[in-house]
């Protein structure tokens, strides 16, 4: 009898050590980062472009792409399609590194 309860006891600890050891190598892997997926299309980058206009607009000063992108709170891809698109309009001016509108 005592020769089964040790067996019983030695299983549980087994099981509860492999259990341990599975959740660190969980929380040891690295996690996979998410990929958005941007649809690049004239209406879209419309949007992004106003996003931006706003953001340049509520700041009232030249902006880095990374200040923009953080105001207008869309990633920095998309602000970049922003710019495109209002540069080609004639309403952005760039010092070389910031940019305002003109």
């Amino acid at each position: 009898m005592a020769e089964k309860k040790a067996t019983a006891k030695k299983a549980t600890e087994t099981k509860a050590a492999a259990a341990k050891k599975e959740t660190v190598k969980k929380a040891a892997a690295p996690k996979a980062a998410a990929k958005s997926v941007l649809a690049v299309n004239a209406e879209n980058v419309g949007f992004k472009a106003g996003d931006v206009y706003q953001a340049l607009a509520a700041a009232g000063k030249a902006l880095t792409v990374k200040e923009i992108a953080k105001a207008a709170k869309i990633s920095e891809e998309e602000t970049l399609l922003g710019l495109g698109w209002l540069f080609k309009e004639g309403k952005l001016a760039n010092d070389g590194e910031k940019v305002t509108l003109a």
